[in-house]
This record gives C-alpha cells, sequence and structure tokens, in this order.
C-alpha cells in the first residue's frame, strides 16, 4: 500500500488522560481525522489477535470493552487464546466476524452490536474502502479508528498504543508500556552504537513451514526492520521493494547468509499437519526442534554458512502483529552478537511484561534454536 511512504508521521491529538465521557479528536496512523467518544465502553477488534495491545491497558479485564473480534486469534495462536478463554471464558461467546480482504466481515452484525468505536490493523484500510464499509459506518456514526502494529510496527506501535490509550481511557498506561518497551529497545541500539560490530548477514523466512512454497521473507519493515536494529543485515532488504515479498530459493544460496531466523506459529487450523514450527507459550519445544531441523533440508538451504554452523533459529510468529517486538529484537542481538548481549533475557523481559502489564502468568515457549539441548 504505496500511501504508508507519503505519510512521514502520525499524531494523536489528545493528551492527558480521560476521565467523564467525551469526544475527541483522533489522528489514526493512516492520516485520518476521527471523532470519538472516550473512554469507549462498547469496541469491536476488526482483527483478534490486536488484543495483544489492548490487553496491556487493563491487566484486571482486557475483555470488558470488547463487544465483537475478528475470528483470527483462536485460528492463528490457540494457545493464547486458550489461556484467555481459561481464565475468561467469557470470550467463547464473543461475536466474531471474517476478514475485511476476503469480504466475510458482516457490517449489518457490526452495526447491530452499536460499538463506540471500531479498531481495524492498517493493512485492512484498502480493503474497507474498496468496499465502502467506512462510508457505511460513517453514516450510522460509527467511528472507525486505524492502527498499525504489522505494516510500519517500530513506526506506528508507539501511536497505536497511544490511540488505544485515548479510546480507553488509559493513557497513562499506554506511556508507561510505550517507556517499557522503548527504554528495552534502547538498551540494545545504544549498546550497537557505542561498539559498532560487524553484522552478520540473516535471512528472515517468514511462516517457514506453512506451505510448500519458499521462500516468503520481510523487505525494510517488520521483522526485516527488526533484524537490523538487533545488528544484523536481512539479506532480503534490497529484494523486497514493501514489508512483505518472496525471494526464491536460489537467491538464498547465492547470499549465503551468516544466521537464519525463521517465524512459527501453531497452525493447525490453517495448514493441518504442516512442516510449520508450532512456537507460542506452552510450546512442544521438542517437536519445535524437530520441525526447524527439518526445514533446512531444503534446497534453498544447501551448504549455507547458517545451516553448517549451526545458526538457525526460529520465533514465534505473532511477535510480527504485537507491540512486544522489544523482546524479539533482544532475542536476535543475542543470536546475532552472543558476548556482547550475555547478559540481555529476552525471556525475562517477557516474563517482566507479563507480570506489569498482562493478567496472564508467562509461559515460555517462543524461541528455539538447532543448537539448543533437548
Amino acid at each position: 500500500m504505496k500511501f504508508f511512504g507519503a505519510i512521514a508521521a502520525v499524531a494523536l491529538m489528545v493528551a492527558g488522560t480521560v476521565h467523564a465521557a467525551e469526544t475527541v479528536t483522533i489522528t489514526d496512523v493512516a492520516g485520518r481525522e476521527v471523532s470519538v467518544k472516550v473512554p469507549a465502553e462498547k469496541l469491536i477488534l476488526g482483527e483478534g489477535r490486536l488484543i495483544y495491545g489492548l490487553a496491556t491497558l487493563d491487566s484486571a479485564e482486557p475483555f470488558k470493552r470488547v463487544v465483537g473480534w475478528r475470528d483470527d486469534l483462536k485460528k492463528a495462536d490457540p494457545q493464547t487464546y486458550d489461556i484467555y478463554a481459561a481464565k475468561y471464558p467469557s470470550i467463547n461467546d464473543l461475536p466474531t466476524f471474517g476478514g475485511i480482504k476476503d469480504g466475510t466481515f458482516d457490517i449489518e452484525q457490526a452495526i447491530a452490536l452499536k460499538p463506540d468505536v471500531i479498531v481495524m490493523n492498517l493493512e485492512a484500510k484498502g480493503a474497507t474502502e474498496d468496499a465502502a464499509l467506512d462510508e457505511k459506518l460513517a453514516a450510522v456514526g460509527i467511528p472507525l479508528v486505524y492502527i498499525d502494529f504489522r505494516e510500519r510496527p517500530i513506526e506506528n506501535t508507539d501511536t497505536s498504543m497511544r490511540i488505544l490509550g485515548t479510546i480507553t481511557g488509559e493513557q497513562d498506561r499506554a506511556e508507561e508500556f510505550i517507556k517499557f518497551r522503548n527504554d528495552k529497545i534502547a538498551i540494545v541500539t545504544d549498546r550497537l552504537a557505542k561498539t559498532n560490530p560487524a553484522k552478520p548477514d540473516v535471512f528472515i523466512e517468514r511462516a517457514a513451514g506453512f506451505s510448500d512454497e519458499c521462500c516468503m521473507s520481510f523487505g525494510n519493515e517488520n521483522f526485516g526492520k527488526m533484524v537490523e536494529i538487533a545488528g544484523g543485515t536481512n539479506i532480503a532488504a534490497t529484494i523486497i521493494p514493501g514489508t512483505f515479498g518472496t525471494i526464491n530459493p536460489e537467491q538464498v544460496v547465492a547470499s549465503n547468509p551468516d544466521q537464519v531466523i525463521a517465524t512459527g506459529a501453531s497452525w493447525e487450523a490453517y495448514s493441518p499437519g504442516g512442516a510449520w514450527v508450532g512456537l507460542g507459550p506452552n510450546a512442544d519445544m521438542k517437536e519445535a526442534h524437530r520441525k526447524l531441523e527439518n526445514l533446512m533440508n531444503r534446497p534453498a538451504f544447501t551448504g549455507i554458512k547458517a545451516v553448517e554452523n549451526g545458526k538457525i533459529h526460529a520465533v514465534w510468529h505473532q511477535f510480527y502483529n504485537s507491540p512486544y517486538q522489544f523482546v524479539v529484537i533482544e532475542q536476535m542481538a543475542k543470536w546475532l552478537h552472543p558476548d556482547l548481549f550475555a547478559d540481555i533475557d529476552p525471556e525475562a523481559s517477557f516474563r517482566e511484561l507479563h507480570e506489569r502489564f498482562l493478567s496472564t502468568p508467562y509461559q515460555p515457549g517462543y524461541f528455539v534454536s538447532v543448537s539448543d539441548q533437548n
């Protein structure tokens, strides 16, 4: 979506903490000015995984405002869904929606729920406008706000969290989270700036094993940018012009990366019995390790340095669509520069996030390397 590059910056036009209900103007990550009654009592999540951000703002009742959501969390991240459902069984009864892009979002159902606001991921904007859903919602007085943890997450996460903070009346909590996240990232970037180590070449394989196709990857954004922030060189950055794309196996072999980082999650709902690496909370790490090793037998990885040296890793795919990027940046930094970041503990950072901001306890299962002892 080319309009992203034209938006130099986005700003939230409301500061402070909202207590009494009032109507405010928010500038969302698409640069749209939207009037919203806040704090919202009823909201619809255009993507279920937006709960990753919303949940950090209310560690007691993260779903209390949600009156409907897309059905993707249960399919794309069943472990997290089950953890939440065990503590908040009422989420099993929440109305669910299909996707905007595949044309299964039920706008009549959305209107019937009478939400104060609908929050959507930025990637849905083109499809929403093509279907004139934004106009239909505006006609009945339902504001639509875009946030972004996927297309340009490094640029847009702070703004997205501030938007959620304003919508919920939890601005102070949002600022606390933003500082926590940015302080963690700064530890990595400051140390790299001081030492300026050599940057290993890294190939990121997006959703490795999800299908027979190889090789999906990231350009200059999302995991691609996280690699750069962590002190590596993303080999697909000069090949893929946008956030997402594909490079062919021959390009991987020719680039001969020093390290490979795959992304994986439990995708049984989408790809039954697939070769994907099923990471996530409480993952079976022996099985994840086995699958990661098997993925390196494909032609794209024949003879490359990363395989020969055992520098093969996998991370939880859903980091790509959440405000938790600092955790994977820490982990990448440890893999790419183990001596420089020997004291960094990504697991401890993620545990701290759960203890300070989330309502459920931390359960490991987000990272695996072929060099791990099983």
